[in-house]
């Protein structure tokens, strides 16, 4: 089983990610965000939208949080600003939930929730469940930064043992190196 710690700096971790790539992507046209690249979620943007969308939605399971509907264009936020802003603002309440409300004894506990894609009520481990949204963040925006190098942008050191956060003390983490983003 996971802990609190663990989550809490996972979510640090893909709050850091998130900004980077948003980031490096900003430089990036829109016409060319927005170009299908054969990806599962088609574009640039699609994928990004897609992360935010499923973090969202395992917030809202979590804690009753609300989630966009997606447009016809099967986006929650069509426009790169408003994903850019609304990335921003679901990143800040993942890391307020982490510090503020999360414990070991809700990880531990069964979480009931409905899943559209299996069309039925379902009950794991909440632990699990936390696992795979932190899971499914990295492997998205894994598929961005291959995206990013198709069009051009270098997204940077992406490892974990790179984030700033783990030399700052910010987690209470003795790291004995230097940061090696670059």
């Amino acid at each position: 089983m996971i802990d609190v710690d663990y989550v809490r700096t996972m979510l640090v971790y893909g709050s850091w990610m998130n900004r980077r790539l948003l980031d490096a992507s900003a430089a990036i046209p829109d016409s060319d965000r927005r170009r299908d690249l054969g990806a599962f979620f088609k574009s640039l943007h699609g994928t990004l939208d897609h992360l935010l969308w499923g973090d969202l939605i395992w917030m809202q399971r979590f804690i009753g949080s609300p989630v966009p509907q997606p447009g016809a264009d099967g986006l929650i936020c069509p426009t790169w600003e408003g994903l850019v802003e609304h990335r921003a603002a679901a990143d800040a309440h993942m890391l307020n939930w982490a510090e503020n409300q999360l414990t070991a004894e809700w990880l531990a506990a069964p979480l009931h929730y409905a899943s559209k894609l299996a069309r039925r009520q379902r009950v794991m481990p909440a632990w699990v469940l936390v696992t795979h949204m932190l899971n499914h963040g990295t492997h998205h925006r894994g598929q961005a930064t291959t995206l990013m190098m198709q069009l051009g942008v270098d997204p940077g050191v992406t490892d974990l043992a790179a984030m700033p956060a783990l030399f700052d003390g910010s987690l209470g983490i003795a790291a004995q190196d230097e940061p090696w983003l670059e």
